[in-house]
């Protein structure tokens, strides 16, 4: 199996303002560089809200710290009159690696559809950004279609009809575990992880099987090494625990916790 380097996202959500998002990143760098963090074994992003991109991207750049920086949607647009909109070029200005796409917030509040979420994946690639697509099943859906059928719909709907397939991450996200306190197992994270690795493979081909798969869904420093131990799932996905800087820190050295 190719070694993939595991990844590490933090998703904010809709929380702290700019100046707090400075004193978290600060605190959170520091934490992990205090711990002997492994940024060459263990890859860091944060999401945070779009006023805050600015104001992270210039701590990060002016303290070298090594965490990445994402954002949390982008626009199918690239300009023009749009208001609210925010397009892949000015997310790349900012210096944004990734962007989330999917989010299943953002298909439930803002009732995205597999064909703009594929179009936003597009402008992703065209604005050399590294799409992380959100897939995952509701309640009803893992009661009425199983555990795997609607992450992997989602997955090949927003990878087909493009020229050429570009560097992404997939983050499998079980609606139902998110902010819950319900979490799949691990052997449950692992099954899907595999199943929508092979349906990658069969439909998009031998390299694009290689990208990254994560789980997300009331993640924790307590549990995360559960789900990392397989190699099967190659990162985390998390949402609440991301604002706390010492349980995120917790959560990017799992690799302490996992007994070989």
């Amino acid at each position: 199996m190719t070694k993939r380097t595991p990844l590490i996202a933090g998703n904010w959500k809709m929380n702290l303002d700019h100046l707090q998002a400075i004193a978290l990143i600060q605190k959170l760098c520091w934490t992990l560089n205090d711990a002997d963090h492994n940024w060459d074994q263990v890859e860091v992003a944060i999401f945070p809200p779009f006023t805050d991109l600015r104001s992270a991207q210039t701590l990060i750049e002016a303290e070298k710290f090594e965490v990445r920086l994402g954002a949390q949607d982008i626009s199918k647009y690239e300009s023009g009159a749009y208001t609210g909109e925010i397009s892949g070029s000015m997310l790349s200005k900012l210096g944004a690696k990734y962007v989330l796409i999917g989010h299943s917030e953002r298909r439930q509040y803002h009732n995205e559809s597999d064909e703009l979420l594929n179009a936003k994946v597009k402008a992703a690639w065209a604005n050399s950004l590294v799409p992380i697509i959100c897939v995952g099943e509701t309640l009803e859906e893992l009661e009425t279609q199983g555990q795997s059928a609607v992450p992997v719909a989602q997955t090949i709907a927003a990878l087909s009809g493009h020229e050429t397939i570009g560097e992404f991450v997939i983050a499998y996200e079980p609606v139902w575990a998110i902010g819950t306190g319900k979490v799949a197992t691990p052997a449950e994270a692992e099954a899907v992880s595999k199943a929508i690795r092979a349906a990658i493979l069969e439909n998009f081909g031998g390299e694009s099987a290689q990208s990254r798969i994560l789980y997300g869904g009331s993640v924790k420093a307590a549990n995360v090494a559960g789900f990392l131990a397989s190699g099967e799932v190659d990162g985390v996905l998390v949402g609440g625990a991301s604002l706390d800087a010492e349980e995120f820190a917790g959560i990017a050295r799992f690799q302490k916790h996992i007994v070989l």
